[in-house]
C-alpha cells in the first residue's frame, strides 16, 4: 500500500501545484488512501519532496528530476527567496522571511545536524535560533550568511 500511495503522491505533485501536506492529503483521500496529515509528512520525507519556489511566488513539493533527493538543493534554494535579513546576539539569531516562510526556513535550519544548534522557534516571518555558546552561534550565522548569499 505503501509503495501505491507513494507512486499516487508523485503523479499528484507532478500534475498539481500543491502547497500544503493538508493540500496533499486531501487530494489522496479522495482517491481512496486513507491518511492523515502525520502520514503525508513522512511519506514526503520517504521521498525526498522538496518545495521549490514558482514564477507565482508560490512554493510547491516537487521532485527533483533525477528523482533522487539532494537536501542542500531545495534548501538552498528556499533559504534564499524566503531570507530577508538576520543579525545575532550573543548565542541568538533572529532571521527574518518573507511571510508565510519562515516555519518552512525552521524545518530546513532543524534538519541540519549541528550539536550547537540547540532548535528553533518560528513564527510567520521572524525565526529564533538558538545556539549553545556564543562561539557556536558566530559560527552557524556565518554558515547561514553562506547560504543565503
Amino acid at each position: 500500500m505503501k509503495e501505491k500511495r507513494h507512486s499516487a503522491i508523485i503523479e499528484i505533485v507532478q500534475k498539481y501545484e500543491i502547497e500544503t501536506q493538508t493540500e496533499l492529503a486531501d487530494i489522496l483521500n479522495r482517491h481512496g488512501f486513507e491518511v492523515t496529515q502525520a502520514t503525508v509528512s513522512r511519506d514526503i520525507k520517504d521521498l525526498g519532496l522538496t518545495k521549490i519556489p514558482t514564477p507565482s511566488g508560490k512554493y510547491i513539493y516537487a521532485l527533483l528530476p533525477d528523482g533522487k533527493s539532494d537536501p542542500s538543493v531545495g534548501r538552498n534554494t528556499v533559504l534564499k527567496e524566503a531570507f530577508v535579513n538576520m543579525d545575532k546576539t550573543g548565542n541568538l539569531i533572529v532571521l527574518k522571511t518573507k511571510p508565510g516562510m519562515a516555519q518552512a526556513v525552521a524545518s530546513i535550519i532543524d534538519s541540519i545536524e549541528d550539536k550547537d544548534k540547540l532548535g528553533t522557534i518560528a513564527g510567520d516571518d521572524t525565526l529564533l535560533i538558538i545556539c549553545r555558546t556564543d562561539e557556536a552561534c558566530n559560527r552557524i550565522y556565518n554558515e547561514l550568511a553562506g547560504m543565503v548569499s
